[in-house]
């Protein structure tokens, strides 16, 4: 057995033993996540050290989101993705479905170091990430809020959001003056609901829908939006590659993705294995140091170099009048509402 510098113990013997024996399988343990820089980070902090650790080589994929295409593997019983980055909410609506292997927390070598906030009986938090506002301040001085962000006189141009009513409804409503504390209580409402879509009708021509969250960075940097929503830690990764870009900690929006395991797998230990070593402290160390996302162990937290810390969407100083996406609602009400953003969409 070896140690971690965490003390959380592998045995790397026994993994090694566990993907000799599924030698016969065609296929390699396959990991799937979001694409673009955020994978690149976690493939520097995980993939590469795991498979170096224990030799055991990685298949990578990525995807958009979405549960329809685990939704068939499942139906088929052709199970191709062993280890899976879900958001939250849907990973609780594939779990309530399920499609997802049950969490085994007892047999998880990190369970106490990790933020009882993202324990789910589905899967385990990998990071916590920020939906901010982004701009490129030398081309739009001046822009502190989503109110700015509807201010096309002041600022013309194209402004970026995802094509989804998640996320989308919530800056509308804050943009319109809705406290984050009363967000969700005013969007369970018919009234709220229709406040919301109001005020997107204001800016809809100007709107150039993303579904990707590599799209808001590259299009800040092609000129294609002067302002856009985009995720924090791709800010921060084109940041790092030379841009300067703004990002405005004002009203984030904040959650969390996990690790999740599709039902069916026929690489059940190799796949919790890779996530105990993607949850440990070491790791996250890495990976926030990598790309600027909150970590999820405890441990990990006081590793982190300081100077990454004001990154990062859990500082203190940047959760003031921030608002946590309440997952319940949208396990709630997406389907009807994310229906009627389609048909407003189209119209």
């Amino acid at each position: 057995m070896t140690t971690t510098r965490a003390g959380r113990l592998y045995a790397p013997i026994v993994f090694a033993m566990l993907i000799a024996s599924g030698a016969s399988h065609a296929r390699d343990l396959t990991v799937v996540g979001f694409g673009g820089s955020l994978q690149d980070a976690m493939r520097t902090a995980y993939f590469e050290p795991f498979s170096k650790r224990y030799g055991a080589p990685l298949i990578e994929e990525s995807y958009t989101g979405g549960i329809a295409k685990l939704k068939a593997m499942n139906q088929s019983r052709t199970v191709t993705w062993d280890v899976l980055q879900m958001d939250e909410n849907e990973m609780t609506l594939a779990c309530d479905e399920g499609l997802l292997e049950p969490f085994d927390w007892k047999s998880q070598p990190n369970a106490a170091d990790i933020l009882p906030q993202v324990k789910a009986p589905c899967g385990v938090g990998a990071f916590v990430w920020s939906k901010v506002l982004a701009f490129d301040p030398a081309k739009t001085p001046g822009v502190k809020s989503w109110a700015d962000f509807w201010d096309i006189k002041r600022w013309p141009g194209e402004r970026g959001l995802r094509k989804q009513a998640r996320m989308t409804l919530e800056i509308a409503l804050l943009a319109d003056g809705v406290a984050p504390d009363k967000l969700y209580e005013t969007l369970g409402t018919k009234a709220g609901v229709d406040r919301a879509f109001a005020k997107l009708d204001q800016i809809k021509p100007h709107i150039r829908w993303w579904v990707s969250g590599a799209q808001p960075v590259e299009w800040l940097a092609a000129g294609n939006v002067v302002m856009t929503s985009a995720y924090n830690g791709r800010v921060a990764a084109a940041n790092k590659d030379g841009r300067a870009f703004t990002m405005l900690w004002t009203q984030q929006l904040y959650s969390a993705d996990y690790w999740t395991i599709p039902k069916g797998t026929d690489k059940l230990k190799a796949a919790r294995e890779l996530i105990a070593f993607m949850t440990s402290a070491d790791a996250q160390k890495r990976f926030a140091e990598t790309i600027p996302y909150g970590v999820t162990n405890n441990r990990a937290s006081a590793l982190i170099d300081p100077k990454i810390q004001p990154d990062l969407p859990t500082a203190p100083q940047n959760m003031a009048g921030a608002l946590m996406i309440d997952t319940p609602f949208w396990v709630n009400n997406e389907d009807e509402l994310q229906q009627r953003f389609e048909r407003w969409v189209a119209q």
